[in-house]
């Protein structure tokens, strides 16, 4: 078990609502100028969960289990308070449904979603059937401030829970860090959250609208919840394009039609130097790691 400052970390309360599907535009326009009318983000997902396919579905950008938002509007702080609740959760964060039918059950958080500014929270599929646009649920954010204190000075551990740094088990390999993945991904077709100036909330896209790169990295396997190494980028302070750079994170929402679009990466690990040595292992999912499922 790696050495980190656990002892030193605050757990901390965040509260948001389950929230509706919204709808900006009526046609999405994919890529090669096709108007579609497709399910997009926000609600309870009934049929979508971490460990499911991130491709194939008759939508766009949606978000498995229930999407989650702060409403709150402070006239001090605007919308700091979803700020917060999206800063301070981080990925395996136990959540607790506050109000509502499914008052006192538990669930996970799976990730982060940018522009919308939703957390996406895992339930098991009865929970999900009791769940209301509405309904309040309590994060017990912890996480933040996660360091290594052994060996890797240049590696952050960003939007996780030490739960989930615990059960995925990343292992020391000289001077540098093992962890297992399930994919590579070459930073060249990242997309939308590119530029970035933080990677403590959202997310970025991975866009699979090349076939041969698709084929090449195996990208058509992806799955909702997959532990994914990015080639040749640094998230430390925003997300760039930096040779021999690596960085890791979880695939939080399917995959989309529109241009600089795909499945989003919520960063959980990078670094600058490249001391992160990805390894395939097919089950880096956090559906297995955190038992979220009992068919994974």
């Amino acid at each position: 078990m790696l050495k980190t400052n656990v002892d030193r970390l605050i757990k901390l309360s965040v509260v948001g609502e389950v929230a509706s599907p919204t709808i900006r535009n009526v046609y999405t326009i994919s890529a090669t100028g096709r108007p579609q009318v497709l399910p997009g983000v926000g609600g309870v997902t009934y049929n979508l969960r971490v460990g499911d396919s991130a491709l194939g579905w008759e939508a766009d950008h949606v978000e498995p289990g229930a999407s989650v938002v702060n409403r709150e509007n402070d006239p001090r702080s605007g919308q700091g308070a979803n700020t917060a609740f999206n800063v301070l959760a981080c990925v395996g964060n136990q959540a607790v449904v506050a109000s509502g039918e499914a008052k006192g059950d538990i669930g996970t958080v799976v990730g982060k979603h940018g522009g919308i500014e939703h957390v996406m929270v895992d339930f098991s599929k009865e929970v999900l059937e009791k769940l209301l646009p509405g309904d309040k649920i309590l994060i017990k954010s912890y996480g933040t401030g996660l360091k290594l204190q052994q060996y890797f000075p240049d590696i952050k551990v960003i939007n996780t829970d030490p739960a989930l740094l615990e059960a995925w088990d990343p292992q020391p390999i000289g001077e540098k860090l093992g962890v297992p993945v399930t994919h590579h991904i070459p930073a060249a077709i990242m997309g939308s959250g590119l530029g970035a100036n933080q990677t403590n909330s959202g997310d970025y896209d991975i866009q699979l609208f090349d076939e041969t790169i698709v084929e090449q990295y195996g990208l058509e396997t992806l799955r909702l919840g997959d532990l994914v190494a990015i080639i040749d980028a640094d998230h430390s302070f925003g997300r760039i394009y930096r040779r021999g750079a690596v960085s890791v994170g979880v695939v939080v929402h399917t995959n989309c039609i529109c241009a600089g679009h795909g499945p989003g990466v919520t960063t959980l690990m990078t670094s600058s130097e490249g001391r992160i040595v990805p390894h395939i292992t097919p089950d880096a999912n956090i559906a297995s790691l955190l038992k979220l499922r009992e068919d994974i």
